[in-house]
């Protein structure tokens, strides 16, 4: 089953999915494209119009009276935020549904196909790496779409290189926040949230969390755009948090999360280390920012709007 053309204009104008029974023959699948927590991901060829998209799915409980109300909120929401036709937004173009059992159907999200990630980009690029003014650039736009999105409610929760487009012009685009939104709309908050080198301290240690893990991603981003390779690569939780602590210095008590059972007693201090140690091509400038990106305590950690007005952007 997928939206049909009439069904998917009562989904633009009101938000609501409505399935039909013409088939998912609009998108011809070339490629698989990527892989993740959410599903697989193709690049296909929209018949109708010839142009390339990429397609991701994910697997959806039905109830007996159809998709939950929770999922209908989430897909309602990503296509409220496509009316701003935000430039530092991958665009969501079309939503369509299939029955594979009585107890669960099939979201795909139908979205621009960018062909080159954050990740692509920064292997290509010629040695030493991006000069700063390219760093500037690419980390105004992850800011403007990140701030577009906390603006809205939406976490993206899953920030990596992986996750950011980077088109031919150099245009920055977030992506995959839509599926990361639908498959955690039925479950409880999870831990398993973020790939490993980017999760925030607050996600590690199972605490509560907002829009700042969004941020910490972003710092870890931020330092990989001049590294070139990932600032924490950990191989579980408790190793990704020493390696956090032992650049950022381990926290006081007071600021350990009260709603945690691992214990600040379980890892040895240390002491904050010189950012421009770890990442020695930042200004004084980009220090700044990164550290006020790499905040342990989210409820001090800068925000994207503020990150926004920092002199480094």
């Amino acid at each position: 089953m997928r939206f049909s053309s009439a069904s998917r204009e009562k989904f633009r104008s009101t938000g609501n999915p409505v399935m039909a029974q013409d088939g998912d023959v609009q998108y011809e699948r070339v490629a698989e494209i990527g892989g993740g927590a959410y599903g697989t991901v193709y690049k296909a060829r929209d018949t109708e119009s010839g142009k390339f998209v990429a397609l991701k799915s994910v697997r959806v409980h039905t109830d007996h009276e159809g998709l939950p109300l929770s999922t209908v909120r989430e897909v309602a929401v990503l296509r409220r935020l496509e009316q701003f036709d935000h430039p530092n937004i991958v665009k969501l173009m079309d939503v369509c549904a299939s029955l594979r059992t009585e107890q669960e159907t099939k979201v795909t999200l139908v979205f621009e196909h960018v062909d080159q990630d954050l990740k692509t980009y920064l292997e290509k690029a010629p040695p030493p790496g991006l000069p700063t003014h390219r760093v500037r650039d690419l980390m105004h736009q992850l800011l403007c779409g990140l701030s577009f999105l906390h603006s809205h409610l939406v976490l993206h929760r899953d920030l990596k290189p992986e996750n950011i487009l980077v088109t031919s012009r150099g245009q920055v685009k977030l992506a995959d926040f839509g599926l990361a939104r639908i498959y955690s709309c039925t479950m409880a908050l999870t831990p398993v949230v973020v790939t490993l080198w980017y999760r925030s301290p607050e996600v590690l240690l199972g605490s509560s969390y907002g829009t700042p893990v969004d941020l910490w991603s972003t710092g870890c981003i931020f330092a990989e755009m001049f590294m070139r390779k990932p600032l924490f690569c950990g191989e579980s939780e408790a190793d990704q948090l020493t390696k956090i602590f032992s650049v950022i210095g381990l926290p006081s008590q007071e600021e350990w999360p009260n709603d945690v059972t691992l214990s600040r007693e379980n890892f040895s201090p240390h002491n904050p280390q010189p950012i421009t140690d770890h990442v020695p091509e930042l200004t004084n400038e980009g220090a700044d920012l990164l550290m006020k990106l790499l905040t342990f305590d989210p409820l001090r950690r800068i925000s994207a709007l503020s990150a926004l007005e920092h002199a480094f952007c």
